[in-house]
Parts: structure tokens; C-alpha cells; sequence
């Protein structure tokens, strides 16, 4: 993101904009806050009205950048693409879309896990991404100026995965398929696409890490966690950057937790 022109005289440009999805909590809620702490313009997207509006009143205390909340169920097509026509309406551009939402699913053994689980997980973590990801491709390829930035919420899981949790970790090695896509794809058309790698950031989701979870070695145990904030920072630089340059893949994680050498 460019320093703005503020001598005498001159019109400020538009503030950036961004879409978060899964914007409700967590790691989402966390880089809305620090998108909108930076100037940017922020869509909240996400399936409840109530969660994406605290976010809202949350970034309105630091900061007077603009927020639209639009509920949006992203594995619904017609969903997904009401939600950027929004964008569009308001904003008027699409400068970043942080495809962040996504479901862990029941921590089953694998013979347990019912298909309608499976589906729920592949429906939110893989096609409501690629779903959104289209959507931003479409619209950063046709406005004027041309491009864009697209960061995927990735996870260790897709490079050491934890026990009973298939679909989420094979999504998220799919994920990192997505990625590299749009990256390729994207690259005529100034379209930058990363993805950030997220281990044990204190969210809802990983609520039981800081109980007692399951090892690898069948044991159970406590996990150390970090801040969701050390998370948006990194998100915020990634998302700054200038076109021509790009963070491809980033691990952010809890420093102590058990995941260089987990197994």
C-alpha cells in the first residue's frame, strides 16, 4: 500500500479494500482489526450477522475506516457471488481477499467419520474458497486498475497433520494446490496469491489445544498457544506488499508447540 499524497491541493487516493471471510472470530475478526487499524476499507463476510457486526463495532473504536458486513454462506454460490456484487457496490474495487473461513469437523477416528461430516468440511474449507477465489479473480481481472492480492488460510495440517482429522488436513494440502493455481493463473493479470500456514493461534477452534489434545503417540496434552494478533500482523505485511512482490507461503505458530518433529 502506497503513502498517500497529501500535499495542498491533491485528492487522497481511495482507501485499499479487502474481503475477509470467516470474519465473524478468530484469526479472521483479529486481521479485520488490523486491516481496518491501517487504513484499509474491510468487508465482513461470514454465516452470522451478530458476530460480523461485534467485529465491526470493534474496528469502529480504533479506527474511522469504513467496514460492510454481508452474511454469506460460502459454499452456496449465488451467496458468494451476492457478497462481491456488494463489495463492488461499495467499495468500488477489490484490493485483497483474505479466504479465511473454514471448519475443523469432529475429531474422529477416520472409520467414524459420517460423509456428511466429510462433505461439510470439503464444502467449506475447499469449494467455498475456490468459490470465493473465483470471484475475486473475476473482479480483480476487470477493474481497472487491474490486479489484486489473494491470501489463503492454509494450516500445518497440511504438512504434519494431527491424528482423527482427515478432511481437514486433506483439504488444506488441497489448499496449497489452490494457491499455487492462482498463482500461475493469476500472473498475467497482476493477481498475487499467497498462503499463510497457521499453528495453534487462540481461536474458538482450537479451544481444546488448551485442555488437552490428542499426540501422535496416543498421549494427551497441552499445547502452548499464541495471540490471533501475531497472526494479522503478518497478514497486514503480506497484504501491503506491492504487486511485484509476493510472500508465497508463511508459517506462523505458537513457538513451543509440538510441530517440528511432531510424530
Amino acid at each position: 500500500m502506497t503513502t498517500p499524497d497529501t500535499r495542498p491541493g491533491t485528492t487522497p487516493p481511495p482507501a485499499p479494500a479487502a474481503l475477509i471471510t470467516g470474519a465473524g472470530s478468530g484469526i479472521g475478526r483479529a486481521v479485520a482489526l488490523a486491516l481496518a487499524g491501517a487504513g484499509w476499507s474491510v468487508a465482513l463476510a461470514g454465516r452470522r450477522a451478530d458476530a460480523l457486526e461485534e467485529t465491526a463495532r470493534q474496528a469502529a473504536r480504533d479506527t474511522d475506516g469504513a467496514t460492510l458486513c454481508v452474511p454469506a454462506d460460502v459454499t452456496r454460490p449465488e451467496q458468494v457471488d451476492a457478497l462481491f456484487a456488494a463489495v463492488r457496490d461499495r467499495f468500488g474495487r477489490l484490493d485483497l481477499l483474505f479466504n479465511n473461513a473454514g471448519t475443523f469437523g469432529p475429531p474422529v477416528p477416520l472409520d467414524e467419520l459420517a460423509y456428511d461430516d466429510w462433505r461439510t468440511v470439503v464444502d467449506t474449507n475447499l469449494t467455498g474458497a475456490f468459490l470465493c477465489a473465483q470471484a475475486a479473480f473475476c473482479t480483480m481481472k476487470n477493474q481497472d486498475p487491474r490486479g489484486g492480492r489473494i491470501i489463503n488460510n492454509g494450516s500445518v495440517s497440511a504438512h504434519a497433520p494431527r491424528p482423527h482429522s482427515i478432511a481437514y488436513t486433506a483439504t488444506k494440502h488441497a489448499m496449497t494446490g489452490l494457491t499455487k493455481s492462482l498463482s500461475l493463473d493469476g500472473r498475467p493479470y497482476d493477481i498475487a496469491c499467497g498462503q499463510i500456514d497457521i499453528g495453534n493461534a487462540a481461536t474458538e477452534m482450537t479451544g481444546r489445544m488448551q485442555t488437552g489434545i490428542l499426540q501422535a503417540d496416543g498421549s494427551t496434552a497441552v499445547e502452548p498457544v499464541m495471540d490471533a494478533a501475531d497472526v494479522a500482523r503478518t497478514v497486514l505485511h503480506m497484504a501491503q506488499l506491492p504487486l511485484a512482490a509476493n510472500v508465497q507461503f508463511a508459517t506462523v505458530m505458537a513457538t513451543a508447540m509440538p510441530y517440528i518433529g511432531r510424530g
